[in-house]
């Protein structure tokens, strides 16, 4: 389960350049079969996002700050640090 939790929160924090340019409208992704409704903003120089899963309605808080994502997940407490994101490419004709 821990495994399971910190894989969701992971792939929460990699779309944060999905939700971080509009905070204060709730996002929604699915993965699967789970949906996570959340809402991002700003608390000084930390990202704090927090939501819940959808069939299951378990919640998650968790909080970006200096390189570093802590927080709980589905009633677990996970700290990782933040998943790098790779450049892609796109070809232009």
């Amino acid at each position: 389960m821990t495994r399971f939790t910190l894989a969701i929160a992971a792939t929460l924090f990699a779309a944060a350049p999905a939700f971080a340019a509009d905070e204060a409208n709730s996002r929604s992704f699915t993965r699967d079969g789970v949906t996570y409704v959340y809402t991002s903003t700003a608390q000084g120089s930390a990202q704090v996002l927090e939501g819940t899963t959808k069939p299951s309605n378990q919640r998650f808080r968790l909080v970006v700050r200096n390189g570093w994502v802590d927080g709980n997940a589905a009633g677990t407490h996970v700290s990782f640090r933040v998943p790098k994101v790779e450049k892609v490419q796109v070809a232009q004709r």
